[in-house]
């Protein structure tokens, strides 16, 4: 069973969620929310497997929840589900520790899809955030360490981002486990950073 909590202000878009969830086989609803502080309590002593987040919130913003619920659960994983399509929202998501960004008129079905895809390893996002996203990484870069960064650097980063492992990213680029590694490492050195989130955290704030 995937257990999915929910955070969400809108009562009809809550139970709407609560309810897709827990008609959908393999689905179990670890809890839903109307704000940020009942939820990250709850979920800091009974972490789900995934978060579905919107942004808007009463108090503490989505965005602040997720970070803060990362640094408690590294392992958590988190949906922005959200009305929002700016820039600003989708990179300050993908620096707080989110994995995926759908927004709330989806079709059902594909919310469904977009959990699924994002346990299985994934990173749900709708065609135009992704473009979005990608897109980023063309602009020129104004930091020099981030210039620093080779072609396949730079490519592997933006794999990074998708959300794929070590051993996709190896069979992608049809190089070794152990080859992916000393890249990441080296990007980590350059970029002087710790972690994937990190690395993403600087990339995106020089390139906004």
């Amino acid at each position: 069973m995937i257990s999915i909590a929910i955070i969400e202000d809108d009562k009809v878009v809550r139970e709407t969620l609560k309810t897709l969830i827990q008609t959908t086989e393999d689905f179990e609803c670890a809890g839903s929310f109307a704000d940020a502080e009942s939820g990250l309590e709850f979920l800091t002593d009974n972490p789900a497997d995934i978060v579905l987040m919107d942004i808007h919130l009463p108090v503490m913003d989505g965005i602040e929840c997720v970070r803060q619920l990362k640094s408690v659960h590294p392992e958590m994983q988190f949906i922005m589900c959200t009305i929002f399509r700016d820039d600003d929202s989708v990179f300050n998501a993908l620096k707080a520790g989110a994995t995926g960004y759908i927004l709330k008129n989806e079709d059902p079905a594909k919310i469904i899809d977009a959990i699924h895809e994002l346990h299985a390893g994934g990173s749900p996002m709708t065609p135009q955030i992704a473009r979005r996203v990608l897109e980023s990484f063309k602009r020129p870069a104004v930091n020099d360490e981030i210039n620093l960064l080779t072609k396949r650097e730079t490519e592997m980063l933006g794999l990074l981002v998708k959300g794929l492992r070590y051993k996709e990213i190896a069979d992608k680029l049809c190089i070794s486990p152990t080859t992916v590694r000393t890249h990441i490492y080296n990007i980590y050195q350059k970029l002087h950073v710790q972690s994937r989130t990190d690395a993403i955290n600087k990339v995106f704030g020089e390139k906004r």
